[in-house]
């Protein structure tokens, strides 16, 4: 990197040229070296935007080797620790706490943004209705993509996946690893919820689900974009090409949809799943199976795997909805009053 992206920001004219646009500051979080060649693609290629970012803000996870190497390699980035409970949730909410713009952006420390990503994201601020703007991930595989694997389960690797918009549209929730909101909504409904969303390689996750589905609580009128014009390339590690990566994401994205339906209600929490499951998932087994009568034998694989990861979801959200339960009557009886002694 010869120029930061804050460096850059001090003198280039954008902000001041276009008054309409917010200023942006973008957080990436980080939590281990074993990625660091991603960790400065990332930052490459937020330092490239054009116009570029007021801030950057790199946030690492209860590494402090990490931090201090970034501190040493980014220079005009700012470097935090995360100062909250350990996982993606505390990170993300350390790096609002130091950012100060009007919007925060968020990027995954092993996604690349493209050219033009941040110059789409804040022309559609300029609609002041839009709250939340986030785009497509496109998956990068460090080998060949698993011919078995379903588009329409994209969402396990932390790509767009069939049935999302194919334009510019308001949709219920953001792919965390590309999205940014206005600054000014987290003092109306709350940070991350902490306790909530990844933690390491835990493939657990939602807790911008459950942020996105807040906002349209509070504010029903108001507009999270998705603009799958707005794009990053999102690394795939070798992991993520094994069935048994797939079905451990199934599972845990069953325990994290259990959380958020605790937390803010099953109807608002399963909404978009409900059309997912009914139009995108039935669609995808019957182009499998035609994709086999083509003689694309793979297309077995694939609408087989969209019948196992539909059943290792629920699975999974089944055995989070006993969890919670029982959480709940531990929590009533530890705050129950005794009654009279008789």
């Amino acid at each position: 990197m010869t120029l930061s992206g804050a460096e850059r920001a001090q003198t280039h004219p954008a902000w001041v040229a276009d008054p309409e646009r917010p200023s942006v500051s973008v957080v990436v979080c980080a939590y281990t070296t074993e990625r660091w060649p991603e960790i400065v693609a990332a930052m490459s290629s937020v330092a490239a935007q054009d116009p570029a970012p007021q801030q950057i803000v790199l946030v690492s996870d209860h590494n402090p080797g990490l931090a201090a190497r970034a501190r040493a390699e980014f220079p005009g980035v700012l470097v935090v620790e995360n100062e909250m409970e350990r996982g993606l949730s505390g990170a993300r909410n350390t790096g609002l706490a130091y950012s100060d713009s009007d919007v925060v952006a968020f990027l995954d420390d092993d996604a690349r943004a493209l050219p033009g990503w941040l110059d789409m994201l804040t022309a559609a601020y300029c609609d002041p209705g839009v709250i939340g703007v986030g785009g497509a991930a496109i998956p990068i595989w460090s080998a060949s993509e698993p011919r078995w694997f379903p588009p329409e389960f994209s969402w396990v690797i932390g790509c767009s996946w069939i049935g999302l918009p194919e334009s510019a549209a308001g949709v219920r929730n953001l792919i965390g690893c590309n999205m940014s909101f206005r600054r000014e909504v987290f003092a109306d409904v709350g940070d991350f919820t902490v306790g909530m969303g990844r933690v390491g390689k835990v493939p657990v996750g939602c807790e911008e689900t459950e942020l996105c589905i807040r906002i349209h609580q509070r504010r029903p009128d108001a507009v999270i974009l998705y603009d799958p014009g707005v794009r990053v390339l999102h690394s795939m590690s070798a992991d993520r090409r094994r069935w048994r990566y797939f079905r451990t994401r199934c599972y845990g994205e069953g325990l994290s949809k259990a959380l958020v339906a605790d937390h803010v209600g099953s109807s608002d929490g399963l909404a978009s799943e409900r059309t997912y499951v009914a139009r995108v998932l039935p669609r995808g087994v019957a182009r499998g199976c035609a994709d086999a009568a083509r003689g694309d034998l793979a297309g077995l694989g694939r609408a087989g795997a969209i019948v196992a990861g539909l059943a290792i979801v629920a699975a999974g959200y089944g055995r989070g909805r006993l969890t919670a339960a029982s959480r709940r009557r531990r929590d009533h009886r530890g705050t129950s009053v005794p009654g009279p002694v008789r």
